[in-house]
């Protein structure tokens, strides 16, 4: 996530949903409602973007700068929403609870790409109470920290511990996402620690935790340990941080898991020309186990550093881009594997905080592929999330709304 670089006074001030390209007819709002969803299973990967368009049902208004919303996987049918300025809000029965489920507003420095950032659920959280943030303190630096339920379900113990605290050289770039993989371990974005063009050039330095995708062990570290390190990471027991799964990032605005398959999905913000979809195929050792994806030497398929000639060798290139003529800074998704709308299963969907276009790709497609653009509306999207039961949903940082995916077919 970067500054909002088009004016917002350009574009409409109510979403104008339109577009596929073969689009017969502009999109529109589903309206004010709470989530929809339908008992009809899925039938393999049949998303054609050709046959199916997208709309969106707000349900939620007036949060706080949303930037994350997702679910604790414990059947309750909550919500959870992160506010960048230090607090998470439920969302239960379409009803935004007055009191926040944790408060850290004290502890965050906000504004600009700093603040409370991300949220993971341990994947026992329904027996262990076990959540994840990860935040910007008031000394600038990035602190990942382990927080419990208390005895009321919908609200937090203020008081956490601290697992990791990573240093930023500049105020961009602090990355935030945070996610449990397949395989049950937690999975940190670092952004490159900021400024432009990654003047340290942290993010192919594989001893620095920056411009990275970090990979640790927090079931139960023994003593005072904070957390474990996985013994498959890439750089255990050889030259690298082993804390790090991979690296050549520049800014990991939200990565995701495919629920099915469990392929990496990152967004990666570009510098000044290109923002691309990175897609990792999982395998037996991990989707995404020591991948290069390039940066600062590359930025999406063409050359930064140098500009022209760089050494793509080992880089993984990504699945997708598109330049700054349609937007300046992505946003990552997920892949749609809800019960709700059989015509989008296996649709991957993004967008741009600038432009507030949605797109879609091919989650079995081939690599590469050309972005499908699906909506164009104006959201400042902040975030994608997605519920327990696979519906996904889209954070408006600038009116604070949250919305729906809605999917009908064509």
């Amino acid at each position: 996530m970067r500054a909002r670089r088009l004016s917002t006074a350009a574009r409409a001030v109510v979403l104008a949903i339109s577009l596929i390209p073969f689009a017969s007819a502009p999109l529109t709002l589903a309206g004010d409602r709470g989530p929809i969803v339908s008992a009809r299973p899925p039938s393999g990967e049949s998303f054609d973007p050709a046959r199916v368009r997208i709309s969106f049902s707000r349900v939620a208004r007036n949060l706080s700068s949303p930037v994350f919303v997702t679910h604790a996987g414990d059947g309750s049918g909550r919500l959870f929403i992160v506010e960048q300025t230090g607090r998470i809000k439920i969302l239960l029965n379409g009803t935004v609870l007055a009191t926040p489920f944790l408060n850290i507003a004290s502890k965050i420095t906000n504004g600009g790409e700093r603040g409370l950032l991300g949220l993971a659920f341990h994947p026992d959280y329904k027996s262990n109470g076990k959540f994840y943030v990860d935040y910007t303190n008031t000394a600038s630096n990035t602190v990942i920290a382990e927080h419990t339920v208390s005895a009321n379900a919908n609200v937090a113990n203020a008081t956490g511990r601290t697992l990791l605290t990573i240093g930023q050289p500049y105020s961009n770039h602090n990355g935030g996402m945070l996610a449990f993989g397949p395989d049950r371990y937690l999975y940190i974005g670092m952004g490159d620690g900021g400024s432009a063009g990654d003047p340290g050039n942290r993010a192919q330095n594989i001893n620095n935790l920056l411009g990275k995708i970090l990979r640790i062990d927090v079931h139960d570290p023994p003593g005072s340990a904070q957390y474990l390190i996985p013994p498959t990471n890439p750089f255990v027991g050889t030259n690298g941080a082993d804390e790090v799964w991979s690296y050549g990032l520049r800014n990991p605005w939200r990565f995701s898991f495919d629920r099915r398959t469990g392929d990496l999905w990152i967004g990666d913000v570009g510098q000044n020309r290109w923002e691309e979809i990175d897609r990792s195929t999982a395998t037996a050792s991990g989707a995404g186990r020591g991948a290069n994806y390039g940066w600062r030497v590359m930025e999406g398929n063409a050359c930064y550093n140098p500009s022209s000639g760089c050494n793509t060798s080992g880089k993984t290139k990504p699945i997708a881009v598109y330049s700054h003529s349609v937007g300046c800074s992505v946003t990552g998704g997920y892949v749609y594997r809800g019960l709700a709308y059989r015509e989008l299963v296996g649709g991957y969907l993004f967008g741009d905080y600038c432009s507030g276009r949605i797109w879609a790709l091919r989650a079995h497609g081939s690599s590469p592929q050309t972005p499908v653009l699906m909506a164009d509306t104006s959201l400042n999207i902040s975030s994608f999330g997605e519920g327990q039961d696979g519906t996904l949903y889209v954070t408006d940082i600038g009116t604070g709304d949250i919305w729906q995916v809605v999917a009908t077919p064509r």
